[in-house]
């Protein structure tokens, strides 16, 4: 009889062991989130002038992802996505207004963690806020108070900070002062980090995770930095290594260019249409990596500051960008365009335990929500539009998607990235131009394709596949209470 005990204590010990190995771990989630940052400006993604070893840092213990692409060309629609777990168009968010009259009383991405006994904060831009005039102002924006228990906005002067600033947009002759609005200005700012949003962003993130330490319960944190969004604001000694600015260099100018993209791929912001001439232009790229090493300085001090709180162990880290930003390429400026350095963002996911990893595979930010969730143990749902791409930490060349999505809603312009395509497609019949690119023998998108004989079989395809797809996005649950 005591044998029988002994033998059943032992299975029960080993049963208990192996359901909590089995079970997934409620990790902390710390979000840290980019405004207008292409993945080619990161050292990690190969970028050998502009250095950003605190985001390299995080690269080196997780998986970056090196083919991620948000859902939407400028930052209300990408936010509101992500957020709320639904494309675009599934919720009809287009521009820079917040996704809750849509969702209803469904749980946005922190908001499904609250619902789960997570503690979850914002500091600054995470759902759309203006800049600059909304970090100028310190509002809320189109932020949704639901989903976070303590809501923190970051003031700061923007392109009005003392220090030595150029406008270099629509300034041909120089002497335009320095203006606002979203607009190119360069500002070599007088004083320390503290002075700007961004540095205000990091200190209350620092002093959130110190309290958070203090607590048992798990946390999702979300830290939306503005840089390097326009103006291009950092304090002095970040421009430093980007002085004389006459050293940088520009992409390739190919004759030519624009002459197989339709009028609606032409980027709203150009060099032509800008006024900037070369020395304007190595500016503006000068201006740009100094905004991003600011940027860099501060999630430094993040993640400083969750390594000293002990909380590093158990919290899943991701950084990420809410799209890209063209840096002449094309002669293009800015976002908005679906060309890859506009739709294709910096992901990296850092997961506790799981080894260092790059992976290719295409993916979405509208997978961030299921991932975590997945990471997490929260309970799945399968209302949402994203993938669960959490099997790719352990297996880089698993693969979700044949495609990835994303649209420009100003340009009433749609994208399928495939592994060696590239269609871009303006209106849903296509009627307003299409763009196709071999992106293996053409990765810089030089040459569309898409009136070449030789590859109408294809265009039919993705024409097709465009069809499916926009019916997909619109096949949703949000018309039922």
């Amino acid at each position: 009889m005591k044998q029988n005990i002994k033998i059943y204590l032992l299975f029960a010990l080993l049963w208990l062991l192996f359901t909590a190995e089995a079970a997934p771990k409620k990790y902390n989630v710390l979000f840290i989130i980019s405004d207008d940052l292409t993945s080619t400006a990161l050292s990690c993604y190969g970028n050998t002038v502009c250095k950003t070893p605190n985001i390299d840092a995080i690269a080196a213990k997780g998986t970056r992802f090196t083919r991620t692409y948000c859902q939407g060309t400028y930052c209300g629609p990408s936010r509101a996505s992500f957020m709320s777990g639904y494309y675009p168009h599934a919720t009809g968010v287009l521009g820079y207004k917040s996704p809750r009259p849509q969702i209803g009383n469904r749980a946005t991405w922190s908001q499904h963690f609250m619902n789960n006994g997570y503690h979850a904060a914002r500091v600054s831009k995470i759902y759309h806020m203006g800049v600059p005039g909304g970090i100028e102002q310190g509002g809320h924006g189109a932020d949704d108070a639901a989903s976070w228990h303590e809501r923190y906005n970051s003031k700061g002067p923007e392109w009005r900070a003392p220090g030595k600033g150029e406008t270099l947009q629509n300034n041909p002759d120089g002497k335009r002062p320095v203006v606002g609005g979203n607009t190119f200005v360069v500002v070599e700012a007088e004083g320390g980090d503290l002075v700007h949003s961004d540095g205000k962003t990091a200190a209350k993130a620092v002093e959130l995770i110190g309290k958070f330490a203090k607590s048992d319960k798990p946390f999702f944190l979300g830290v939306g930095f503005v840089r390097p969004h326009v103006p291009f604001v950092a304090p002095e000694k970040y421009y430093e290594p980007f002085l004389p600015y006459s050293k940088m260099k520009l992409p390739p100018k190919i004759e030519g260019d624009w002459n197989d993209i339709p009028k609606p791929g032409i980027n709203y912001c150009t060099s032509l249409n800008m006024k900037m001439d070369i020395r304007k232009q190595k500016k503006a790229v000068g201006g740009y990596y100094a905004s991003v090493a600011f940027l860099d300085a501060q999630v430094g001090k993040v993640m400083a500051a969750l390594k000293k709180s002990g909380k590093a162990d158990n919290t899943i880290v991701i950084f990420t960008s809410d799209h890209g930003f063209h840096l002449g390429e094309h002669d293009f400026w800015a976002k908005v365009s679906l060309l890859d350095e506009s739709s294709q963002v910096p992901l990296i996911i850092s997961v506790p335990g799981k080894k260092p990893a790059v992976c290719h595979s295409l993916t979405e930010l509208l997978d961030l929500y299921p991932t975590t969730s997945a990471l997490c143990g929260l309970p799945a749902q399968s209302r949402l539009q994203g993938k669960d791409i959490s099997i790719m930490l352990d297996d880089p060349k698993h693969t979700v998607r044949k495609a990835a999505f994303s649209v420009a809603p100003m340009r009433k312009g749609f994208l399928l990235r495939e592994d060696k395509w590239a269609f871009i497609q303006y209106g849903e019949t296509g009627k307003s131009g299409m763009e196709l690119y071999n992106m293996k023998e053409d990765p810089r998108q030089y040459t569309s394709l898409v009136k070449d004989p030789a590859y109408q079989k294809t265009v039919a395809r993705f024409k097709a596949q465009m069809v499916d797809k926009l019916l997909e996005v619109r096949t949703n649950d949000l018309k039922t209470k």
